[in-house]
C-alpha cells in the first residue's frame, strides 16, 4: 500500500474525536459501527489478512467519503448551535427590556412601591386654608422638577389619573379624605425638588401666604408605599 493511503487509513482509524464531533456522537455513532463491521484492525500484525489491494483502496475512498460526511454535518450542527445561541441571547436581551420596561410602567402608574432619593415635604395647615388647587400645584411643580413617585400621608399614591377636590372643608384625593398636616413623599433629585419647593411663588410662598408653614427634608433612601388604584380605560385603546 502506497504510504500517503497508509497515513490516511492510519489517521483515520486511530485518530481521537474532536469536541465538536462528540456533540454529533449519534450521528456518527452509525457511521463507525458501519466500518466497524467493514474492518477489523489487527494492531499485532498492522495489515488486513485477506484483503485485496483494490478492496483497501474501495475502504479507504469510503471512509474519506464517511469522513466528509460527518465533517459537513458537524459544521451545518455547529452552525445551528450558533444561530441558536445568537437567537437565545437576542431572547434573553428582549425579556430584559421587557421587564424593565414594565417596571417602569408599574412604578409611573402607582400599582407597585417605590424607592429612591427624595424629599419628604410637611405642610403645616393650621387654617385649614389649603385648597385642592394648592396641593394640585404642589404635585405639578414636584413633577415638573422630576418627581418619579408621589404619594401624600402615606396612604394616596398620586398618578395621572388622580384629582383632588374639597369636601364639606376637606380635601380629598380620590374620593378619600385627607388630613392636614399633610406629608408628602417625593422619589427623584433631592436637590432639585428641593429648589422646585422653595422657589418664589411656589408652593413653600404660597401655604405661607395661607397662615401654614412647609418644611423640606432630603434624603438618599425614600419608600412611597402606597398604591394606586388599577383602573382600566373605558374608552382609550391602544393606537394601531
Amino acid at each position: 500500500m502506497p504510504e500517503p493511503r497508509r497515513r490516511s487509513l492510519r489517521s483515520a482509524l486511530t485518530s481521537r474525536p474532536a469536541w465538536g464531533q462528540a456533540l454529533v456522537a449519534v450521528l456518527l455513532g452509525a457511521l463507525g459501527f458501519a466500518a466497524a463491521l467493514q474492518v477489523r484492525v489487527n494492531d499485532a500484525e498492522g495489515v488486513y489478512p485477506g484483503a485485496r489491494r483494490g478492496d483497501l483502496i474501495e475502504l479507504l475512498d469510503s471512509l474519506d467519503a464517511a469522513n466528509a460526511r460527518a465533517e459537513k454535518q458537524i459544521n451545518e450542527l455547529e452552525t445551528t448551535k450558533r444561530e441558536l445561541q445568537t437567537s437565545t441571547t437576542a431572547s434573553q436581551t428582549a425579556l430584559l427590556e421587557a421587564r424593565r420596561e414594565a417596571s417602569t410602567l408599574a412604578i409611573l402608574a402607582g400599582t407597585v412601591p417605590a424607592r429612591g432619593p427624595g424629599v419628604v415635604i410637611r405642610i403645616n395647615d393650621p387654617e385649614a386654608a389649603v385648597s385642592a388647587v394648592t396641593m394640585l400645584n404642589a404635585i405639578e411643580e414636584l413633577r415638573d422638577a422630576g418627581a418619579e413617585a408621589i404619594e401624600i400621608n402615606n396612604s394616596a399614591r398620586v398618578v395621572a389619573q388622580t384629582y383632588f377636590a374639597v369636601s364639606d372643608g376637606t380635601l380629598t384625593i380620590d374620593g378619600a379624605e385627607v388630613r392636614p398636616p399633610y406629608v408628602i413623599d417625593a422619589v427623584g433629585s433631592a436637590a432639585t425638588l428641593s429648589v422646585a419647593v422653595g422657589f418664589p411663588g411656589g408652593l413653600q410662598d404660597e401655604v405661607q401666604a395661607l397662615g401654614g408653614s412647609v418644611t423640606v427634608e432630603q434624603t438618599d433612601a425614600l419608600d412611597v408605599t402606597a398604591l394606586a388604584e388599577e383602573r382600566t380605560p373605558e374608552y382609550a385603546q391602544p393606537a394601531p
